[in-house]
């Protein structure tokens, strides 16, 4: 117990030394700029061959296949194209703090970069989880063209302001499986009773079905789904469900994955401080994390077909998919989630309506293209 509260305290001082230093920075540039203008005088912009030393927390296990991987990757491209100008130390869950203190953590200063998914943060934004991914909602190259090109991107900076945060589009999971389950689901009564563990919106339509959700980092899903505490989770897809052992342990994979359809993972970086960077600087790390967002879904994509044939082949994994009836359920519940959601927060409400006007639209376009080209079956 009392290691325990050590570590708590550990964390606190972290985060309370970051608030003090950057309370501190602000203090200095302001006296900085008082003088400069009593001279008549302005700062110039200029290229310094200044050195920068930032720290990035992450919600995944330390080097964690694909995600802290891609963490990792991001850091040495950084590195690279800044000539060694700006290194990056990338720190896993629980290294230095517990992968959901991660938004606090960079917001205060006490850590330059976060990187994980918007919806871990939706007790303190509500709209939030829209940047991550919405139940039934749009697939990962839709999201990408509401972020970078349908003002979504403008709409995530705005919430992540309050904050002291600027977010970037770091990476995207494509369509995710159902989950693992050690219950079969045969019609939409059998979710009452369910302990699951599934984050964002998707965790308020269970609710909605009479389950409970349980959201805990990744480390901790197996024993939890091995000891019962949970009677269910998803995670991401077959190649992660594979590394993380879940088909020794639970009797059931469904499909599709109506929760999560095209999961947009995150950077965030404390805002004073990517401010600051010299503009050259700037442009590597925007360039850097739009690079890794395009490789992690390439590498997903690679992955999820080679394993979900290795499951099934090795280890004859019970693949299931849920009926249209339960998937028509859980849509009306989803519509009544957003619906609540836009209503009690005004901000969410915003975010609602780009995002669906913006849905609506792209599968529009989607119903004489893409789905016309996977219905041919020639």
């Amino acid at each position: 117990m009392a290691a325990v509260k050590q570590k708590a305290m550990k964390r606190k001082e972290f985060i309370q030394k970051g608030m003090i230093t950057a309370a501190g920075a602000t203090l200095l540039l302001s006296g900085c700029n008082t003088e400069s203008q009593k001279q008549g005088q302005e700062a110039p912009a200029v290229i310094t061959n200044k050195k920068y030393r930032w720290k990035m927390v992450t919600t995944w296990p330390p080097n964690f296949p694909v995600l802290g991987e891609g963490c990792n990757m991001f850091a040495d491209w950084v590195n690279n194209m800044s000539g060694g100008q700006m290194e990056i130390k990338v720190y896993g869950s629980g290294e230095l703090i517990p992968g959901l203190e991660c938004f606090d953590a960079v917001s205060s200063g006490a850590a330059e970069i976060g990187n994980g998914a918007s919806y871990y943060w939706t007790g303190k934004a509500p709209a939030a989880p829209f940047f991550t991914t919405v139940p039934f909602g749009m697939n990962a190259q839709q999201m990408n063209a509401w972020v970078y090109s349908g003002g979504g991107l403008q709409l995530w900076r705005e919430l992540y302001a309050n904050f002291g945060l600027i977010p970037f589009p770091g990476g995207n999971t494509g369509v995710q499986m159902a989950g693992w389950f050690n219950r079969e689901i045969n019609t939409i009564g059998d979710f009452k009773g369910l302990k699951m563990r599934i984050p964002g919106l998707g965790a308020k339509v269970l609710a909605k079905a009479g389950g409970t959700a349980i959201l805990s980092s990744g480390n901790e899903i197996f024993t939890n789904l091995e000891r019962g505490v949970i009677d269910a989770t998803e995670w991401i897809g077959p190649y992660h469900d594979y590394i993380m052992g879940f088909h020794k342990i639970a009797r059931y994979y469904y499909a599709p994955g109506w929760h999560e359809t095209g999961s947009m993972l995150e950077f965030f970086f404390n805002m004073k401080a990517f401010n600051e960077l010299p503009a050259h600087l700037q442009a590597i790390l925007e360039t850097a994390a739009a690079r890794l967002n395009i490789w992690v879904l390439s590498e997903f994509e690679a992955k999820n077909n080679e394993y979900l044939v290795k499951m099934m082949k090795e280890d004859k994994v019970d693949v299931r998919i849920f009926d249209r009836e339960i998937l028509k359920a859980l849509k009306k519940y989803t519509e009544e989630v957003l619906n609540e959601l836009a209503a009690s927060d005004p901000f969410s409400g915003k975010v609602y309506d780009s995002y669906l006007a913006f849905s609506e639209n792209i599968h529009n376009w989607a119903s004489f293209s893409e789905k016309l080209y996977y219905e041919m079956n020639l």
